[in-house]
């Protein structure tokens, strides 16, 4: 690893820009602390990497920090692809289908996994809302984008319109689902092992980009309250989950518990934030792992599976 250059991917140009820069600054130092022969690269479009790779003539190994579209997506994974350049995290596939929410409830639900009930509006059939049956509340969420982005809770019938509207202008394809009161968890995965759990906690009506990145009232319990047992059936849940879309390396899964205790499977995060609030490092950290030593974790198991 150390005759391999080492480029930190980090910005792109999609809403979760400055999330990116942050996480891979984090990772970068992380890697000068190690010694480690590393360079940044910060682009602004996922084909900046092409004359980036062309330039060097040494081995190269992609540490990919960009959230959200371009970077998450399978785009940048495809780029690299075509390089033959090792890169982090998920493959081409697995990114494109885990970044979109709709394929992947579709592929969960088809598993048997917990997932909760939905419908899927565009422009073209907008006009058809309030012909659907359903049960408020809801939340909106656009179908591929990341840190709580164009979402938000929908109470009533008469607000659900604007709502939709508004996710549209972040999407093509819009998820409507079922509002699943109780409490929200999050499951990193490294590996083949699931993290210790997190409970997260926090006055808004739901864990938003405010409470994520910018709020000091939201909590994070870890250990996350829940019973020996539960835990660890969910651990076995989101690793299930994250297998069943082809997901490798590392990931994270947001689950919700209601108040019957059943679990529901929210959404796969294949490129989880590394900055100071991220949840990924502090189920690392509880686990035994400092975050130098995730970012190496990280590294070698994505140099492994490129063989």
């Amino acid at each position: 690893m150390k005759d391999r250059l080492i480029a930190v991917v980090r910005g792109g140009d999609a809403s979760e820009r400055e999330v990116s820069l942050r996480s891979g600054a984090a990772v970068l130092a992380a890697l000068q602390r190690q010694n480690m022969n590393v360079v940044d690269w910060t682009i602004d479009k996922i084909a900046d990497v092409i004359p980036l790779v062309a330039s060097l003539q040494q081995p190269i190994m992609v540490f990919n920090m960009i959230h959200g579209r371009g970077g998450e997506d399978g785009q940048l994974q495809a780029v690299l692809d075509v390089l033959h350049v090792p890169y982090t995290g998920c493959g081409m596939l697995a990114s494109a289908m885990t970044m979109d929410k709709i394929i992947t409830k579709r592929i969960w639900r088809d598993m048997g996994l917990p997932t909760a009930d939905y419908w899927v509006f565009t422009a073209e059939n907008i006009g058809q809302i309030e012909q659907q049956t359903i049960v408020y509340p809801v939340m909106v969420k656009p179908a591929r984008e990341g840190s709580s982005i164009g979402m938000c809770k929908v109470d009533s019938a008469q607000d659900l319109l604007l709502a939709v509207q508004n996710a549209l202008s972040y999407d093509e394809h819009v998820l409507v689902e079922r509002w699943i009161d109780g409490s929200e968890y999050t499951v990193a995965i490294l590996g083949d092992r699931a993290l210790p759990v997190i409970q997260l906690k926090t006055p808004n009506a739901f864990y938003d980009f405010e409470a994520k990145y910018k709020a000091n009232n939201t909590q994070y319990l870890c250990p996350c309250g829940l019973a020996e047992v539960q835990e660890q059936a969910l651990k076995n849940l989101s690793l299930r989950a994250f297998n069943a879309l082809g997901a490798r390396v590392w990931g994270r899964v947001d689950v919700m518990i209601d108040h019957q205790g059943q679990p529901w499977l929210l959404e796969l995060n294949t490129v989880p934030g590394m900055t100071d609030h991220s949840l990924v490092p502090m189920a690392a950290k509880a686990a035994g792992l400092d975050f130098d030593a995730l970012v190496l974790d990280i590294l070698h198991r994505s140099l492994a599976c490129a063989g």
